[in-house]
């Protein structure tokens, strides 16, 4: 019997009535990230003009301190390790072997960029990956301190909140069908986008209301869902507080590849079909998100910090991408 009729249809420990067909799920992935690719290149997101959006941002007062300021260091130079990485992995012969490995290095790229933007905004550290994603939301993506495809934000998961905000934005960029197809003009490309925020509402919603469940507030009324009003409110005041922007969609994203079955992304002819794109997409579109991150600190850390920053590593980095190439 081969492995996908074993997988699909008896199952395995964890999901014993089949693991999900992997046809349905590669779209979604794939679009994603040439939708993304279109909309950075349509915008001509570069170190130049990521420069030029990040012109009025001022250095905080009172300065940043030294371990505040080696803490967004620290957090670049992990980016740009992860953005090596990806560019090597772009070039390899059989762009399929690092289509799984590749999403995981985009995500940690785009998680390391997005917190040292967060260190250089609010002079703190995060501990975990949704603290650093929620305070990304309300201080980069909230204040347009991040261009779009980056800047992307629902402020609310309440579910009346969310489906008025994704329906005025819908009115602007209209539809796509990302199981259906693949975006190939820039219009398509936000549209796409959005459709891929939408899935991500849901999931963050559900997480949330995981959350909600293991509360002392929702335990005490002693029931075991939201039918009642009680509960709702319980469960509402959550979603309302909770807003969800690029970084969550990326940590979803890089969930799926990470902890899905073995048949996505590593099964079938399809993969193969896609795959030189696709990681050229995903380098594409963390090479952008860098420069934007970058330019961002420099003008958090100050000129001659940030060139001692540069010179430092085109003398002492152990990687191959050099900083000049992403923040000249």
């Amino acid at each position: 019997m081969a492995l996908y009729k074993r997988l699909t249809e008896q199952g395995t420990l964890s999901e014993p009535n089949g693991v999900p067909n992997p046809v349905y799920a590669l779209p979604g992935t794939v679009n994603w990230m040439r939708a993304l690719a279109l909309i950075v290149e349509n915008a001509g997101i570069s170190s130049a003009t990521a420069k030029a959006f990040s012109a009025g941002v001022a250095r905080p007062n009172p300065a940043l301190t030294d371990q505040q300021a080696n803490s967004v260091l620290d957090q670049l130079l992990l980016a740009l390790h992860q953005g090596s990485a990806l560019s090597t992995m772009a070039a390899v012969e059989h762009p399929v072997d690092v289509m799984r490995v590749g999403i995981v290095t985009w995500y940690y790229g785009i998680y390391a960029a997005s917190s040292a933007m967060v260190t250089a905004q609010t002079k703190a550290t995060q501990d975990d990956h949704s603290s650093t994603a929620n305070l990304f939301s309300q201080e980069i993506a909230a204040r347009g301190l991040i261009p779009s495809p980056f800047d992307y934000r629902i402020s609310s998961l309440l579910k009346a909140d969310a489906e008025a905000e994704i329906a005025a934005m819908k009115g602007r960029v209209g539809t796509f069908k990302m199981a259906e197809q693949v975006p190939s003009t820039p219009e398509e490309a936000e549209a796409a986008h959005l459709a891929y925020i939408s899935g991500s509402i849901e999931w963050w919603s559900w997480r949330a209301e995981e959350s909600v469940r293991q509360t002392k507030q929702f335990r005490d009324l002693g029931v075991e869902n939201f039918r009642t009003k009680a509960a709702r409110e319980v469960r509402d005041n959550v979603l309302r507080r909770r807003s969800i922007s690029f970084l969550h969609m990326a940590f979803r994203y890089r969930g799926k590849a990470n902890y899905r079955d073995a048949l996505f992304l590593g099964y079938g002819a399809e993969p193969e079909k896609v795959a030189a794109q696709f990681v050229s997409d995903l380098d594409l579109v963390l090479r952008a998100f860098l420069s934007c991150a970058g330019q961002f600190c420099a003008r958090r850390l100050g000129r001659d910090l940030w060139n001692e920053f540069l010179e430092d590593l085109e003398e002492r980095r152990s990687f191959t991408l050099s900083p000049s190439a992403v923040w000249e």
